[in-house]
């Protein structure tokens, strides 16, 4: 298979849409990487083996969905726009392994889709260029899934990427930091300039990997519970977290007290700041704070 010439070259994505007559939709965030050393360091922090199976998401023409192809075992690739199903025919013919789906990631029924193209296969990656309209979207998504997902190395815009990695105490901490990281240890690979792209963003790109967790960061009674106290503390960032407690669960005596008893028992400070809490911290107060209701 090495011997088929790249999609990626800025060159042949231009005969590729040429060819198929194929114009850009702002609306779904499309741009196609133009740098094949770039998708093959992609695939690289992937680790990919035959031994893996692949979701990947936005495959477009088809440049980062032929690396795949190349180093994993079967790939599954979702496409929302009807326009490129055609396309992606026609550029990975050559690739037996690759299964491509006309659907919307969000809408889809992705066990089910992923048991008919890798049957019981527990080793599940997604490795995807996420578009930038509707990244934190697919994100939750993908870790509130069932699915068995082992890896995430997915390229998205760089401050979206910078959220997620985000430790305490930084302007980048948040409760999507929280939300990813309970679930996976989360590092940037690399950063990936506009200049790559075709149409070129207006923002500089991040390949961030996210390895599954044995088990979540923290130990939570109640993790739909937590995660609402964790957006809670972070929807005023310069108010106290006590505040935004009292905005997020009322002002009553009654509430105070509950409030009061679980951040003395939790060891948290109410004047501190949301993002001065630790994930650990945060498990605390939400079971301190069920422990009392």
């Amino acid at each position: 298979m090495t011997d088929y010439k790249d999609i990626a070259t800025p060159n042949r994505t231009r005969e590729i849409l040429k060819k198929h007559g194929f114009s850009f939709k702002k609306s779904l965030g499309q741009n196609f990487l133009t740098n094949p050393g770039i998708l093959g360091e992609i695939a690289e922090t992937a680790e990919l083996t035959k031994d893996d199976n692949v979701i990947e998401i936005g495959p477009g023409i088809g440049a980062l969905t032929e690396h795949l192809a190349r180093d994993a075992g079967k790939v599954l690739a979702f496409e929302i726009d009807q326009r490129l199903i055609p396309v992606l025919e026609d550029t990975l013919s050559p690739y037996e392994n690759v299964t491509v789906i006309n659907e919307d990631i969000l809408e889809a029924d992705i066990v089910s889709e992923s048991e008919k193209v890798f049957g019981e296969a527990k080793d599940i990656k997604v490795v995807a260029n996420l578009p930038y309209y509707i990244t934190t979207p697919i994100m939750i998504h993908l870790l509130m899934s069932p699915l068995d997902i082992k890896t995430m190395v997915v390229m998205m815009q760089k401050e979206v990427a910078d959220r997620m990695s985000a430790k305490p105490s930084t302007k980048a901490y948040g409760s999507l930091s929280i939300a990813v990281q309970y679930y996976m240890e989360a590092s940037l690979a690399f950063i990936v300039p506009r200049t790559a792209f075709v149409p070129q963003p207006n923002v500089d790109s991040a390949i961030i990997k996210l390895e599954k967790r044995d088990t979540p960061l923290v130990d939570v009674i109640d993790e739909e519970f937590f995660f609402d106290l964790t957006r809670s503390a972070f929807q005023q960032r310069r108010k106290t977290l006590w505040n935004n407690l009292l905005n997020r669960f009322g002002k009553s005596d009654e509430v105070k007290e509950w409030l009061e008893v679980s951040l003395q028992e939790a060891n948290i400070d109410p004047k501190r700041r949301g993002e001065s809490l630790s994930i650990e911290e945060f498990g605390a107060l939400a079971n301190a704070l069920i422990k009392n209701k």
